[in-house]
Protein backbone atom coordinates (compact mmCIF):
# COMPACT_ATOMS: atom_id res chain seq x y z
CA UNK A 1 0.00 0.00 0.00
CA UNK A 2 1.36 3.47 -0.97
CA UNK A 3 0.47 6.94 -2.07
CA UNK A 4 -2.06 9.15 -0.69
CA UNK A 5 -5.67 8.49 -0.35
CA UNK A 6 -9.04 10.72 -0.59
CA UNK A 7 -10.90 11.15 2.41
CA UNK A 8 -14.38 12.28 2.62
CA UNK A 9 -16.50 13.02 5.70
CA UNK A 10 -20.40 13.26 4.26
CA UNK A 11 -22.54 14.25 6.71
CA UNK A 12 -21.16 12.27 9.90
CA UNK A 13 -22.64 13.06 13.28
CA UNK A 14 -21.26 11.35 16.98
CA UNK A 15 -22.91 11.31 19.83
CA UNK A 16 -21.63 10.28 23.27
CA UNK A 17 -23.95 9.14 25.64
CA UNK A 18 -25.21 10.92 28.56
CA UNK A 19 -24.46 14.45 26.48
CA UNK A 20 -27.39 17.10 25.10
CA UNK A 21 -25.06 17.88 22.17
CA UNK A 22 -23.20 16.22 19.56
CA UNK A 23 -19.62 16.08 19.82
CA UNK A 24 -19.66 16.32 16.17
CA UNK A 25 -22.78 17.50 13.88
CA UNK A 26 -23.05 16.77 10.23
CA UNK A 27 -19.28 17.09 9.51
CA UNK A 28 -18.98 17.16 5.52
CA UNK A 29 -15.66 17.58 4.72
CA UNK A 30 -13.47 16.23 1.78
CA UNK A 31 -9.69 16.13 1.97
CA UNK A 32 -8.07 15.45 -1.44
CA UNK A 33 -5.20 12.86 -2.05
CA UNK A 34 -1.57 14.42 -0.63
CA UNK A 35 -3.28 17.42 1.33
CA UNK A 36 -2.27 17.68 4.67
CA UNK A 37 -5.45 18.29 6.32
CA UNK A 38 -5.55 20.25 9.99
CA UNK A 39 -7.97 20.03 12.27
CA UNK A 40 -8.17 23.43 14.72
CA UNK A 41 -10.58 24.56 17.00
CA UNK A 42 -11.39 25.09 21.28
CA UNK A 43 -11.86 22.36 23.19
CA UNK A 44 -15.40 20.59 22.74
CA UNK A 45 -15.14 21.22 18.98
CA UNK A 46 -14.57 17.54 18.06
CA UNK A 47 -11.03 17.44 16.30
CA UNK A 48 -9.69 14.01 18.36
CA UNK A 49 -13.51 13.12 17.85
CA UNK A 50 -13.74 12.96 14.10
CA UNK A 51 -9.83 11.61 13.94
CA UNK A 52 -10.84 8.33 15.69
CA UNK A 53 -13.53 8.11 13.59
CA UNK A 54 -11.19 7.34 10.63
CA UNK A 55 -9.88 4.64 12.25
CA UNK A 56 -12.81 3.17 13.56
CA UNK A 57 -11.32 3.56 17.61
CA UNK A 58 -14.93 5.62 17.41
CA UNK A 59 -18.32 4.63 15.96
CA UNK A 60 -20.11 7.20 14.02
CA UNK A 61 -24.03 7.13 14.41
CA UNK A 62 -25.16 9.02 11.19
CA UNK A 63 -23.02 9.82 7.46
CA UNK A 64 -20.35 7.94 5.88
CA UNK A 65 -16.30 8.39 5.82
CA UNK A 66 -14.78 7.20 2.82
CA UNK A 67 -11.33 6.57 1.51
CA UNK A 68 -10.52 6.56 -2.23
CA UNK A 69 -14.59 5.94 -2.59
CA UNK A 70 -14.83 3.23 -0.38
CA UNK A 71 -16.46 3.54 3.20
CA UNK A 72 -14.69 2.73 5.67
CA UNK A 73 -17.73 0.12 7.26
CA UNK A 74 -17.08 -1.77 4.24
CA UNK A 75 -13.02 -2.79 5.27
CA UNK A 76 -12.40 -4.61 8.48
CA UNK A 77 -11.10 -3.19 11.31
CA UNK A 78 -8.08 -4.82 10.89
CA UNK A 79 -7.06 -4.31 7.45
CA UNK A 80 -8.58 -0.19 8.10
CA UNK A 81 -5.88 0.34 10.78
CA UNK A 82 -2.53 -1.41 9.29
CA UNK A 83 -3.45 0.97 6.57
CA UNK A 84 -3.48 4.41 8.32
CA UNK A 85 -0.70 5.50 10.40
CA UNK A 86 -1.53 7.08 13.40
CA UNK A 87 0.91 9.33 15.63
CA UNK A 88 -0.43 10.62 19.33
CA UNK A 89 0.87 12.94 21.54
CA UNK A 90 1.80 10.13 24.12
CA UNK A 91 4.03 8.64 21.24
CA UNK A 92 2.49 5.12 22.86
CA UNK A 93 6.41 3.41 22.21
CA UNK A 94 6.68 0.14 23.65
CA UNK A 95 9.20 0.25 26.28
CA UNK A 96 10.49 -3.26 26.15
CA UNK A 97 10.91 -2.98 22.53
CA UNK A 98 13.89 -1.35 20.86
CA UNK A 99 13.84 1.81 18.46
CA UNK A 100 14.20 -0.59 15.54
CA UNK A 101 11.57 -3.03 16.79
CA UNK A 102 8.69 -0.57 17.56
CA UNK A 103 9.38 1.17 13.76
CA UNK A 104 9.00 -2.68 12.19
CA UNK A 105 5.88 -3.44 14.61
CA UNK A 106 3.26 -3.04 11.78
CA UNK A 107 5.66 -4.52 8.65
CA UNK A 108 5.96 -7.76 11.11
CA UNK A 109 2.51 -8.16 11.33
CA UNK A 110 1.86 -7.71 8.09
CA UNK A 111 4.86 -10.46 7.06
CA UNK A 112 7.54 -8.71 5.43
CA UNK A 113 10.39 -10.87 6.07
CA UNK A 114 13.47 -9.98 8.11
CA UNK A 115 15.73 -8.29 5.76
CA UNK A 116 12.87 -6.11 3.99
CA UNK A 117 11.96 -4.51 8.10
CA UNK A 118 15.35 -3.78 8.52
CA UNK A 119 15.82 -1.76 4.97
CA UNK A 120 12.98 -0.04 5.59
CA UNK A 121 14.00 0.63 9.36
CA UNK A 122 16.97 2.02 8.34
CA UNK A 123 15.45 4.22 5.53
CA UNK A 124 12.68 5.81 7.69
CA UNK A 125 15.24 6.43 10.79
CA UNK A 126 17.43 8.38 8.13
CA UNK A 127 14.23 9.95 6.69
CA UNK A 128 13.26 11.47 10.30
CA UNK A 129 16.75 12.76 10.97
CA UNK A 130 17.64 10.07 13.63
CA UNK A 131 21.12 7.81 13.58
CA UNK A 132 21.00 4.24 12.69
CA UNK A 133 22.81 3.35 15.81
CA UNK A 134 19.44 4.55 16.97
CA UNK A 135 17.61 1.21 16.37
CA UNK A 136 19.18 -0.11 19.17
CA UNK A 137 18.15 1.88 21.99
CA UNK A 138 15.34 1.84 24.07
CA UNK A 139 12.54 4.75 24.19
CA UNK A 140 13.63 5.70 27.92
CA UNK A 141 16.88 6.37 26.29
CA UNK A 142 15.85 9.28 24.13
CA UNK A 143 14.88 12.86 24.47
CA UNK A 144 10.82 13.37 23.62
CA UNK A 145 11.66 14.79 20.37
CA UNK A 146 13.76 11.78 19.30
CA UNK A 147 10.83 9.42 20.59
CA UNK A 148 8.60 11.64 18.56
CA UNK A 149 10.40 11.04 15.43
CA UNK A 150 10.48 7.52 16.25
CA UNK A 151 6.75 7.53 16.24
CA UNK A 152 6.84 8.77 12.83
CA UNK A 153 9.09 6.49 11.43
CA UNK A 154 6.77 3.57 12.94
CA UNK A 155 3.30 4.80 11.57
CA UNK A 156 5.08 5.24 8.20
CA UNK A 157 6.80 2.08 8.17
CA UNK A 158 3.99 0.19 5.99
CA UNK A 159 3.49 3.04 3.79
CA UNK A 160 0.47 3.59 4.62
CA UNK A 161 -1.97 6.29 2.20
CA UNK A 162 -3.31 8.21 5.48
CA UNK A 163 -1.86 9.53 8.41
CA UNK A 164 -3.73 10.22 11.40
CA UNK A 165 -1.56 12.93 13.76
CA UNK A 166 -3.38 14.21 16.94
CA UNK A 167 -1.39 16.73 18.63
CA UNK A 168 1.67 14.97 18.08
CA UNK A 169 3.96 17.66 19.40
CA UNK A 170 1.82 19.36 22.36
CA UNK A 171 4.20 17.79 24.90
CA UNK A 172 7.70 19.11 23.77
CA UNK A 173 9.40 22.01 24.68
CA UNK A 174 8.96 25.55 22.31
CA UNK A 175 12.43 24.85 20.12
CA UNK A 176 11.80 21.11 19.49
CA UNK A 177 8.34 21.60 19.15
CA UNK A 178 9.14 23.73 16.15
CA UNK A 179 11.96 21.70 14.60
CA UNK A 180 9.88 19.28 14.43
CA UNK A 181 6.76 21.26 12.83
CA UNK A 182 9.50 22.30 10.05
CA UNK A 183 10.74 18.56 10.01
CA UNK A 184 7.01 17.15 9.19
CA UNK A 185 6.23 20.04 6.40
CA UNK A 186 9.09 18.54 4.48
CA UNK A 187 8.82 15.24 5.29
CA UNK A 188 5.32 15.46 3.54
CA UNK A 189 6.79 16.67 0.49
CA UNK A 190 8.99 13.71 0.33
CA UNK A 191 6.56 11.12 0.88
CA UNK A 192 3.38 12.80 -0.18
CA UNK A 193 0.98 11.47 2.09
CA UNK A 194 -2.86 12.50 3.40
CA UNK A 195 -2.23 14.21 6.76
CA UNK A 196 -4.99 14.34 9.02
CA UNK A 197 -3.35 16.99 12.21
CA UNK A 198 -4.83 17.60 14.74
CA UNK A 199 -4.34 20.53 17.19
CA UNK A 200 -5.58 23.35 19.13
CA UNK A 201 -3.30 26.12 18.21
CA UNK A 202 -4.25 28.33 15.38
CA UNK A 203 0.13 29.36 14.68
CA UNK A 204 0.63 25.40 14.00
CA UNK A 205 -2.23 25.27 11.98
CA UNK A 206 -1.32 28.07 9.52
CA UNK A 207 2.31 27.04 9.68
CA UNK A 208 1.41 23.07 8.96
CA UNK A 209 -1.74 23.04 7.05
CA UNK A 210 -2.34 23.22 3.22
CA UNK A 211 -6.05 23.41 4.16
CA UNK A 212 -7.76 24.45 8.15
CA UNK A 213 -10.64 23.07 8.96
CA UNK A 214 -11.68 24.92 11.89
CA UNK A 215 -14.51 23.67 14.62
CA UNK A 216 -16.38 25.32 16.98
CA UNK A 217 -17.84 23.89 19.59
CA UNK A 218 -20.46 21.20 19.20
CA UNK A 219 -18.69 19.83 16.06
CA UNK A 220 -19.74 22.22 13.53
CA UNK A 221 -17.40 22.75 10.80
CA UNK A 222 -16.71 26.85 10.69
CA UNK A 223 -14.42 27.17 7.31
CA UNK A 224 -12.47 25.27 5.50
CA UNK A 225 -10.37 26.69 3.31
CA UNK A 226 -6.26 27.17 2.87
CA UNK A 227 -4.76 28.96 5.47
CA UNK A 228 -4.43 32.37 3.37
CA UNK A 229 -7.59 32.08 2.58
CA UNK A 230 -8.99 31.79 5.88
CA UNK A 231 -6.71 34.72 7.06
CA UNK A 232 -8.36 37.13 4.74
CA UNK A 233 -11.69 36.09 4.49
CA UNK A 234 -12.57 34.77 7.75
CA UNK A 235 -16.03 33.17 7.61
CA UNK A 236 -17.97 34.93 10.88
CA UNK A 237 -17.25 36.51 13.89
CA UNK A 238 -16.49 33.07 15.69
CA UNK A 239 -13.61 32.24 12.95
CA UNK A 240 -12.28 36.18 13.48
CA UNK A 241 -12.21 35.84 16.59
CA UNK A 242 -10.53 32.53 17.26
CA UNK A 243 -7.80 33.38 14.54
CA UNK A 244 -6.79 36.72 16.55
CA UNK A 245 -6.46 40.28 15.79
CA UNK A 246 -3.03 39.70 14.35
CA UNK A 247 -4.06 37.86 11.53
CA UNK A 248 -2.17 39.83 9.00
CA UNK A 249 0.92 39.22 9.94
CA UNK A 250 -0.33 35.85 10.13
CA UNK A 251 -0.71 35.97 6.38
CA UNK A 252 3.08 37.39 6.04
CA UNK A 253 4.40 34.52 7.63
CA UNK A 254 3.23 32.40 5.01
CA UNK A 255 4.97 34.06 2.12
CA UNK A 256 8.89 33.07 1.81
CA UNK A 257 10.95 36.30 0.90
CA UNK A 258 11.45 34.16 -2.26
CA UNK A 259 7.90 34.08 -3.26
CA UNK A 260 7.19 37.76 -3.12
CA UNK A 261 8.06 40.78 -5.70
CA UNK A 262 10.86 42.62 -4.81
CA UNK A 263 11.93 45.93 -5.99
CA UNK A 264 15.75 46.66 -7.44
CA UNK A 265 18.36 47.11 -5.17
CA UNK A 266 19.96 50.65 -4.97
CA UNK A 267 23.46 50.89 -6.19
CA UNK A 268 24.51 51.45 -2.72
CA UNK A 269 23.64 49.44 -0.14
CA UNK A 270 25.93 48.71 2.60
CA UNK A 271 23.67 50.39 5.33
CA UNK A 272 21.04 48.10 4.61
CA UNK A 273 19.61 45.03 6.40
CA UNK A 274 19.94 42.21 4.88
CA UNK A 275 17.80 38.79 4.95
CA UNK A 276 18.40 35.89 3.50
CA UNK A 277 14.91 34.62 1.09
CA UNK A 278 14.55 31.77 4.16
CA UNK A 279 12.80 34.04 5.85
CA UNK A 280 9.34 34.84 5.79
CA UNK A 281 8.14 38.35 4.73
CA UNK A 282 6.77 38.53 8.45
CA UNK A 283 10.13 38.48 9.89
CA UNK A 284 11.46 40.80 7.09
CA UNK A 285 8.71 42.94 8.74
CA UNK A 286 9.89 42.37 11.81
CA UNK A 287 13.33 43.32 11.33
CA UNK A 288 12.44 46.50 9.92
CA UNK A 289 10.21 47.54 12.71
CA UNK A 290 12.95 46.67 15.43
CA UNK A 291 15.68 48.63 13.29
CA UNK A 292 13.00 51.95 12.94
CA UNK A 293 13.71 50.85 9.19
CA UNK A 294 11.13 50.96 5.89
CA UNK A 295 13.43 48.54 3.98
CA UNK A 296 15.51 45.54 3.78
CA UNK A 297 17.94 43.96 1.66
CA UNK A 298 17.32 40.13 0.33
CA UNK A 299 20.05 37.94 -1.00
CA UNK A 300 19.84 34.23 -1.55
CA UNK A 301 22.13 31.75 0.16
CA UNK A 302 25.16 32.51 -1.31
CA UNK A 303 25.04 36.34 -0.08
CA UNK A 304 24.02 37.77 -3.59
CA UNK A 305 21.87 40.06 -3.78
CA UNK A 306 18.12 40.05 -5.24
CA UNK A 307 16.20 43.19 -4.46
CA UNK A 308 14.68 44.93 -1.70
CA UNK A 309 11.54 44.33 0.62
CA UNK A 310 9.44 47.46 1.56
CA UNK A 311 6.96 48.06 4.06
CA UNK A 312 4.69 49.54 1.18
CA UNK A 313 5.19 46.29 -0.69
CA UNK A 314 4.15 44.02 2.01
CA UNK A 315 1.04 46.52 2.40
CA UNK A 316 0.38 45.48 -1.13
CA UNK A 317 0.63 41.70 -0.09
CA UNK A 318 -2.07 41.80 2.39
CA UNK A 319 -4.11 43.48 0.15
CA UNK A 320 -4.18 40.55 -2.60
Amino acid sequence: MSGAAQLVFDRVTKRYAGRDTAALLDLSLEIPAGTFCVLVGPSGGGKTTALKLVNRLLPFDEGDISIDGRSITQLPVVELRRGIGYVIQQVGLFPHMTVGENVETVPKLLGWDRARRRARTAELLELVGLEQEDAKRYPAQLSGGQRQRVGLARALAADPPLLLMDEPFGALDPITRHRLQLELRRLHHEVAKTVIFVTHDIDEAILMGDRIAILREGGVLAQYDTPDAILAHPADDFVERFIGEDRALRRLALRRLDEVPLDPAPPATDSLLRVSTRNTARNAVSLMLEAGADRVLVVDDGGRVLGILTLARTEELLEQ
